[in-house]
């Protein structure tokens, strides 16, 4: 196929979880996606193998958010391979939970370091290169916990607050340029991180009764990556069975 009639996407934290949805979801609508890890070469290589499998198209793509040489160099490589990039999906995230009387500086900036300057990182030359084609959709993976706080995530909520408040001054500045940003707040969903969680506990609070699945979300990301929603932009879409 011609590249110019395929459309590429680039997914942070594809190895498992959310991210895997999403590339999987992406994959089976005929685009062509990088699958984004920093560490977990296995699992993104079986994600990967998922897609194939399914006649889906894509590639590894090695790299760490919170090292702007690495991401300039993911998305050059990206340039050079395919010729452009369509939609980024800013989903890689970590937790390192703590009151916030006995947290402690480094759990405050590891957190920090890979939601809000991982996406500064990456997104930037992103931009650049939508700035050029004038079209691209940028989805960022928000949280439930940045719109409404989570006791023993004062970290991770301000981090997912701070993406929130990106994504809408990002939409204003490029919404013009035919490039979307949007935010997915995903709730409680059944990934790896939710261990440690008192998930009997959660599923009494969330009035689904359930947890949600990664499936949930991609359905959401996909929507935002369609021609259908070209007039969506610097929202946030919560997916939390009406937790908030």
């Amino acid at each position: 196929m011609n590249i110019s009639f395929q459309q590429t996407a680039l997914i942070t934290g594809a190895s498992r979880g959310i991210g895997r949805a999403i590339a999987r979801q992406l994959a089976g609508q005929g685009m062509f996606v990088y699958l984004s890890f920093r560490s977990n070469e296995a699992a993104a290589q079986k994600a990967l193998d998922d897609i194939q499998t399914r006649n889906g198209r894509g590639a590894l793509l090695r790299f760490d958010v919170t090292r702007q040489t690495e991401c300039d160099a993911a998305v050059a490589a990206i340039i050079e391979q395919r010729g452009r990039l369509d939609i980024l999906v800013n989903n890689a995230g970590i937790r390192d939970d703590h009151l916030f009387a006995m947290m402690k500086k480094p759990a405050w900036e590891t957190v920090m370091n890979t939601h809000l300057n991982g996406f500064y990182h990456l997104t930037r030359p992103v931009v650049r290169q939508m700035l050029k084609q004038r079209c691209g959709r940028i989805i960022n993976i928000s949280s439930a916990a940045g719109q409404a706080g989570n006791a023993g995530q004062v970290n991770y909520s301000a981090a997912k607050a701070g993406i929130i408040g990106a994504t809408k001054a990002l939409a204003k500045e490029i919404g013009s340029r035919g490039i979307t940003v949007n935010v997915v707040a995903p709730g409680f969903i059944e990934t790896d991180m939710l261990t440690g969680m008192d998930l009997e506990k959660i599923k009494k609070e969330i009035p689904a009764g359930r947890l949600g699945q990664p499936e949930d979300v991609a359905a959401v990301v996909c929507f935002l990556c369609s021609d259908n929603a070209a007039y969506v932009n610097g929202q946030v879409i919560g997916v939390n069975g009406g937790l908030i």
